[in-house]
């Protein structure tokens, strides 16, 4: 079984469609993510804009969004594997990004009481 990949936000990169895609060079379930994801972002992504090999990986490729994400630029900044690890935890830029996806919040949470 796959090791889970928590990214810095508390997203599990592992279960990420634009990830598994990628992982599984799947490009048909790529250009579904990407046609889904542009619809619903109101953007105009590539599917190299999707391709990802997660938040956590020493090599890329990243999704377009990490290079733009105060949250991952943060945790590199402060050398912590997720943002459970984090003195600050729960900051500003968390709380908001956890109305978006409060299973990211679960997920930190339970990392957090287990430290």
């Amino acid at each position: 079984m796959e090791t889970k990949m928590i990214a810095v936000c508390g997203i599990t990169c592992t279960e990420c469609p634009a990830y598994v895609a990628t992982q599984g060079g799947d490009e048909e379930a790529l250009a579904r993510v990407t046609a889904e994801w542009s619809e619903a972002y109101g953007g105009d992504l590539s599917a190299d804009d999707c391709r990802c090999n997660g938040c956590l990986a020493t090599e890329g490729p990243w999704m377009s969004h990490c290079s733009e994400c105060k949250m991952r630029a943060c945790g590199t900044e402060n050398m912590v594997e997720n943002c459970a690890h984090c003195a600050e935890y729960a900051c500003e830029k968390l709380t908001e990004f956890f109305g978006f996806a409060p299973e990211a919040k679960a997920t930190l949470d339970t990392i957090r009481s287990e430290l």
